[in-house]
């Protein structure tokens, strides 16, 4: 009922002397209530035949989620598909709930055989940027065009990087074995250092560690220079109690970037609980309050306060740095 009331006002608006922007307003309103009508679209394409600056005016700075489904749509007509599908991500991962790929012109082969790799990558990524929960059946149908799209995209322009950064949907969403076979397919392609990083993160995901170890380690020899790296499987090894090997990592990664604040706060939080080191447990307690991310902060100071014998006012004050978030 409120999709044919969106449609009848707007229908209203645009013929009755009535206003087009008002009128994309309830087209938009009727798409984001039934994304696979076909009907709202096609009045949309109508009005903007009939009125291109006002109905171009009406979604040019979007703010209201209408302005977007109906701003995917007019940049598909445009023939714009990457910044439609972008678009369409964008919805995608701010309202999951709603199948919004369900829109009759995403299946349309001139958009999926239009869309490039590096498009349908910025749009994918876009779907987990608000870290939704993908990984129930539900989210999975929801999804399903969008898989197929990236199957799609993956044949005709295949590149090695944007497959890779495709893979993480697969992954978020629960589809390791089919997030493992893109990378395969990126491999295919060419070898790159970020596929073996979306590799690692898939692993350690199902719990298989070791794995994840030796994809870092291969995403390294890749790119030696690249320090995060270096940084990623400390971590990695600091989880499993290796401190010894976390800070020989983390001082390798240093080589490349001696300046980095997280590096060093790292390579403190691991000497200090691998030898019981109170200087480096004073140099983290020095940098931790200037790392960005309290939650990775606050596992260093836990890291280094399993060390023994350290004195009670220094554990005091790393407490206080946890508790202040």
């Amino acid at each position: 009922m409120q999709t044919s009331a969106s449609l009848a006002i707007a229908q209203v608006l645009a013929h009755c002397g009535g206003s087009p922007g008002g009128a994309v307003m309830f087209l938009g309103q009727a798409i984001t209530g039934r994304p696979d009508d076909l009907e709202p679209y096609e009045q949309l394409a109508e009005l903007r035949r009939e009125s291109p600056d006002e109905v171009a005016a009406a979604v040019r700075a979007p703010r209201e989620l209408w302005q977007f489904v109906a701003g995917a749509y007019l940049d598909f007509l445009d023939g714009d598909m990457d910044r439609a599908v972008q678009r369409l991500g964008s919805v995608t991962g701010y309202r999951p709930t709603v199948a919004w790929a369900s829109a009759p012109w995403f299946s349309e082969e001139r958009f999926s055989g239009a869309v490039t790799a590096a498009g349908l990558t910025d749009a994918v990524l876009n779907i987990t940027d608000y870290n939704p929960e993908l990984d129930n059946d539900e989210a999975r149908e929801r999804l399903r065009p969008w898989f197929r799209l990236i199957d799609v995209v993956c044949d005709l322009d295949p590149a090695a990087d944007p497959m890779a950064r495709m893979a993480i949907l697969l992954r978020v969403c629960g589809l390791t074995d089919e997030s493992f076979a893109l990378c395969d397919r990126a491999d295919s392609v060419e070898r790159v250092m970020f596929t073996e990083v979306v590799r690692a993160g898939t692993w350690r995901r199902i719990g298989e560690r070791r794995q994840a170890g030796e994809a870092f380690r291969r995403a390294i020899e890749l790119d030696p220079a690249n320090w995060s790296l270096y940084l990623d499987l400390a971590d990695l090894v600091a989880e499993d109690g290796d401190f010894t090997t976390a800070a020989e990592l983390v001082r390798q990664g240093l080589e490349h970037e001696p300046g980095d604040v997280t590096l060093r706060a790292a390579g403190a939080a691991y000497r200090a609980r691998a030898e019981n080191s109170h200087a480096d447990l004073d140099l983290l307690l020095e940098l931790a309050p200037m790392l960005p991310h309290a939650g990775y902060r606050n596992g260093l100071l836990e890291h280094a306060l399993g060390a023994t014998g350290l004195p009670a006012d220094r554990i005091a004050a790393a407490r206080r740095l946890q508790a202040d978030g």
